[in-house]
């Protein structure tokens, strides 16, 4: 698992084109003000461990939150950070249960339309805490 996080002062998208053809229909835009912004990047290997992914996943999202105290958090698969891909079903699960767990502990979460390469504009804060990358 790969995640590029971002506190952002504002994340906008909208679906672009289609790149899974299950994916679920999608149009429209969302702008999410004062957001974790995470792009996820789910491998192959991940499978083999799902609990240890989805914990370590979820205390590094709210670390980052926390950090700012955001509330609002987006979720972008975003498969470009390895060479190693996770196939589409695992990868839409997890990013639904990883929503559906911070729903719980009280963030808002936003998904970005899954099997779609969406167009955004990101504004990140300027500290070098406001970039992170980690591998899980």
């Amino acid at each position: 698992m790969k995640l590029l996080m971002f506190q952002a002062r504002r994340f906008w998208y909208r679906p672009f084109s289609k790149t899974l053809e299950q994916a679920e229909e999608a149009s429209g835009e969302e702008e999410v003000p004062e957001a974790a912004v995470i792009f996820v990047h789910a491998e192959a290997e991940d499978e083999q461990r799902p609990s240890k992914v989805l914990t370590k996943a979820l205390k590094n999202i709210k670390w980052l939150a926390n950090k700012r105290g955001l509330k609002n958090v987006v979720l972008h698969s975003f498969t470009h950070l390895a060479g190693s891909k996770a196939p589409p079903e695992f990868a839409h699960d997890f990013l639904e249960e990883v929503a559906g767990r911070l729903r719980r502990t009280g963030y808002n979460v936003w998904l970005t339309p899954f099997g779609y390469v969406c167009e955004w504009e990101l504004s990140v804060y300027g500290e070098s805490l406001a970039k992170v990358f980690k591998e899980i």
